[in-house]
């Protein structure tokens, strides 16, 4: 199945805005103690509303979605990142022992 139709809702100030919220909620302490399952749904809210702000005259059905997607597609952003960074660290350890 062919999702790359889904790229063009994507907004890059959506993304970034929300990825750095989401980041900093991972590491607050007030927010450790509801747990990061929560993370995910608030990037979806969070994420279409600062598309919709950012879109307010013409915000419509596509407007929302683009949100949702963009708040979404933080957090795999952020998880992908997390692992390139804990591969490069673990090869780079690897190769110091050798």
């Amino acid at each position: 199945m062919n999702l790359d139709f889904l790229l063009g809702y994507i907004n890059l100030v959506t993304l970034g805005i929300c990825l750095c919220v989401g980041f900093a909620l991972k590491y607050a302490r007030l927010f450790q103690r509801l747990g990061n399952q929560y993370i995910p749904l608030i990037m979806l809210i969070l994420g279409t509303v600062v598309n919709v702000m950012i879109n307010w005259p013409q915000a419509g059905s596509q407007v929302i979605l683009g949100g949702m997607i963009s708040g979404l597609a933080s957090t795999g952003l952020y998880e992908m990142l997390r692992n390139m960074l804990k591969s490069k660290k673990t090869d780079s350890e690897d190769r110091k022992v050798k």
